[in-house]
């Protein structure tokens, strides 16, 4: 049996398992119970009350977290020559077309999100293999193919994410940093079950919000009250 460090064991002395906090303790706990030497990530787990299989209860979207992600997000544009500078101007981090398809072709998948154009999007299909297991690929759903290259880059470098239910029915996603005030993390949580409260399925039966868990990188789990939220 792995040996517990102490600092995981006062973590874990902090959090009650049977207990459900609200939202805002679970906001400044998630900071005390984080001991990692780096910036951890903060996390949110949601499961949520839907059948994954069943298309009309696929929950798949975006959110703009008000403080941002914490995370220096690397953007690859693909798209047209007319296209580039703007993409450049708003910040993307590689713009280019088929050398890039070739290099991830070739394996290089350095980055975090792609985004492209409709007319690019016969080019990119092949590499769905490729992209597809590392929810790189993009889709008009998710705002990452559009002619407004230059907004979407600044959307993403600002802090929206993208997010899909897993055939369990969960929704993992990143939406802050422990180095973040609780307030920020608190928004920005806040932020993102609404956003999944509204993608709520009309055919969804039942609970939605079955469970809510935030957590940091290592830290253990701290189970939400989705009652306390504020505004949902």
């Amino acid at each position: 049996m792995a040996k517990i460090s102490k600092r995981r064991k006062e973590a874990l002395a902090k959090v009650d398992k049977s207990r459900f906090y609200s939202l805002n303790e679970a906001s400044e706990l998630v900071k005390e119970i984080t001991y990692t030497k780096f910036d951890a990530s903060v996390d949110l787990d949601v499961k949520l009350g839907v059948d994954p299989r069943q298309a009309n209860q696929m929950v798949r979207g975006n959110a703009t977290l008000p403080h941002g992600t914490g995370k220096d997000v690397r953007v690859l544009v693909l798209c047209t020559p007319d296209k580039e500078e703007e993409a450049k101007e708003a910040g993307a981090d590689h713009v280019g077309l088929d050398d890039y398809i070739q290099k991830i072709q070739d394996g290089w998948v350095d980055i975090d999100v792609i985004i492209t154009m409709p007319s690019v999007m016969a080019k990119i299909g092949r590499l769905g293999r490729v992209l597809g297991p590392r929810n790189l690929m993009p889709n008009p759903k998710s705002g990452t193919v559009t002619m407004d290259i230059g907004k979407a880059v600044q959307e993403v470098k600002a802090g929206k994410i993208d997010f899909k239910v897993d055939k369990a029915g969960i929704i993992h996603s990143s939406i802050g940093k422990a180095s973040f005030s609780s307030d920020k993390i608190l928004d920005n949580a806040k932020e993102f079950i609404h956003t999944l409260n509204r993608l709520k399925p009309s055919a969804a039966k039942g609970t939605y919000f079955q469970s809510v868990t935030i957590s940091s990188t290592m830290s253990p789990g701290i189970k939400i009250d989705v009652s306390t939220v504020p505004g949902l």
